[in-house]
């Protein structure tokens, strides 16, 4: 089918989890959630944030709303822009690249910071 390296896969991997992370919960992608949905957080009475979803409108607006607030929902679909721009735009590479380090950077810092 295609030749793909195992840096390549992990290329692809970290950088799909980088950029779902980006869309369903950074706070500089709000707005492309902001007409599907709000988010809000409260502590719960164990001292756990509970992170709060209410879904906009109806139909096609709450779908989108409920598939934006998916990570595995939007995983799927940004697994799917990346391997598509690393077959055929070579140009994205870079791009690729960039939300590979920042991936791997977000998982480093999760696990130096959990535990």
């Amino acid at each position: 089918m295609f030749d793909l390296s195992w840096l390549d896969l992990v290329i692809l991997v970290l950088a799909s989890f980088r950029l779902t992370h980006l869309i369903v919960f950074d706070e500089i992608t709000t707005f492309l959630r902001d007409p599907f949905l709000s988010v809000t957080y409260e502590v719960d009475s164990a001292g756990q944030v509970v992170r709060n979803t209410h879904f906009k409108g109806s139909g096609l607006r709450q779908w989108i709303g409920k598939l934006l607030s998916c990570h595995w929902c939007v995983g799927i679909w940004c697994g799917v822009v990346i391997v598509g721009l690393f077959l055929y735009v070579p140009a994205a590479y870079p791009v690729l690249l960039i939300l590979a380090i920042a991936g791997a950077a977000a998982v480093i810092e999760t696990k130096m910071y959990s535990g």
